[in-house]
């Protein structure tokens, strides 16, 4: 549950300051990512675990109600996963997360929901479960031939031989920062740091850019796939990452080509960042095709590299 402070600016450490309003969204990233999938037009099963709090009932009813199976998100003892977010006027956002049930996952429940991942076409995963159970579920996906999504989130440095599990890693420049040591001050140095992480095994890379769009870059691949973003009035960005995450799985595991893939997943983040909350700021389908088919919406887009 994200529990979301207004602010008109960030406290110093050490600074209390008033708040402008609190209010409660159903977060999470993987449970984000799998709504935004499932609005997105995808077949979506949630596996986590909530607690025995009043916050569980809630997130499972909205994840139902979004369209998302979530029959397999277990109930465990003790609190669900919650998140400190505070949210100043120019819509940038700091986030502190406490696990919850889902840290509690472990191998018994990576043996209960195998037989749903092994008939999946991808599984996407985020850092909000232990790495442990991370690890396992990528190692089963990939060798059984399943499409291995990593979006490495929050950020640690990875096991070297983890990389070899990813079909395609999905991260932005703070988490590309940490993983690489380079720094993505511009288009230069985001090729290099997609390349590193190409280097040490995964398969694809998308590295978002924030306002500077995306860039696409697989094996073999000499010039990676650069898109813009959409321009739009930002009111809030907390899940505009999930939300381009969770749309581009479910675009490309329909096949979609991935240069539109990322036109798609970019609009559907634009959308979600023009209005407050988590889950209730992701899309649907039929909202991100007419704001793609909008041309004062689409001027603003421009493949800098076809």
């Amino acid at each position: 549950m994200d529990v979301v402070n207004r602010v008109v600016r960030h406290p110093q450490p050490g600074e209390t300051i008033h708040g402008l309003s609190t209010t409660y969204h159903p977060g999470g990233k993987g449970a984000n990512q799998a709504v935004a999938a499932a609005l997105a037009g995808g077949d979506i099963a949630l596996f986590g675990a909530v607690g025995e709090d009043g916050f569980g009932v809630e997130l499972k009813r909205t994840l139902t109600e979004n369209g998302v199976d979530a029959s397999s998100v277990a109930v465990k003892p003790g609190t669900s996963g919650i998140a400190f977010i505070t949210v100043d006027d120019t819509a940038d956002n700091s986030i502190i997360l406490s696990a919850g049930a889902n840290g509690q996952l472990g191998a018994a429940d990576v043996d209960r929901m195998l037989p749903g991942l092994l008939a999946a076409h991808s599984v996407l995963l985020q850092n909000e479960i232990p790495w442990p159970v991370t690890r396992e579920v990528m190692e089963q996906a990939h060798g059984n031939g399943v499409r291995v999504i990593f979006n490495p989130a929050p950020a640690f440095l990875l096991p070297e031989d983890a990389y070899r599990w990813i079909d395609l890693l999905v991260l932005n420049e703070s988490e590309a920062e940490l993983l690489t040591g380079i720094a993505v001050a511009d288009g230069a140095a985001a090729e290099l740091a997609a390349d590193r992480l190409l280097e040490r095994g995964a398969a694809a890379v998308v590295l978002t850019l924030g306002e500077r769009g995306s860039l696409y870059k697989a094996q073999g691949m000499a010039i990676g796939v650069a898109t813009s973003s959409y321009r739009v009035r930002a009111v809030d960005t907390t899940a505009a990452g999930d939300t381009f995450i969770g749309a581009l799985a479910s675009a490309t595991a329909k096949g979609m080509p991935i240069a539109e893939g990322l036109a798609f997943a970019s609009a559907a983040a634009a959308i979600a960042v023009t209005r407050a909350g988590a889950q209730e700021s992701i899309p649907t389908l039929e909202e991100i095709e007419a704001f793609m088919s909008n041309d004062k919406v689409t001027e603003g887009m421009r493949n800098i590299i076809p």
